[in-house]
């Protein structure tokens, strides 16, 4: 029994080429998205001091294969400020900047692997 391998390897090389072209864009996606998401907090982020508005970044990994943002605060109380304590009430920031942005992210990203590079 033999097998013609032919349309297998080429489709190996043409998605392999996709991939390569995915990627960049699907960057781009979330690098803007963290970028609105700390520009909302910032905005949101109940300010004292400044320096819980001032630490809101975000750690982008970006590898061949996996992009991603962690987005939050550095200031090690914004957790308390975002979700409250015993004592103090709720000010959320973060949750509601990524609840409007994220949803956008996920829309551009579901196009761009349903329907392919624009």
């Amino acid at each position: 029994m033999t097998a013609d391998t032919r349309q297998l390897t080429s489709l190996a090389t043409d998605l392999t080429k996709a991939a390569k072209n995915v990627q960049p864009v699907a960057s781009a996606a979330v690098r803007k998205t963290a970028a609105d998401i700390i520009r909302d907090a910032q905005i949101a982020a109940p300010v004292r001091t400044g320096n819980l508005r001032n630490s809101i970044t975000a750690d982008i990994t970006d590898y061949p294969a996996v992009v991603s943002a962690e987005v939050g605060p550095t200031a090690e109380y914004g957790a308390y400020v975002e979700f409250g304590t015993s004592k103090q009430a709720p000010q959320p920031y973060l949750g509601p900047a990524a609840d409007r942005h994220v949803p956008v992210l996920e829309t551009a990203l579901t196009r761009l692997l349903t329907q392919g590079l624009p």
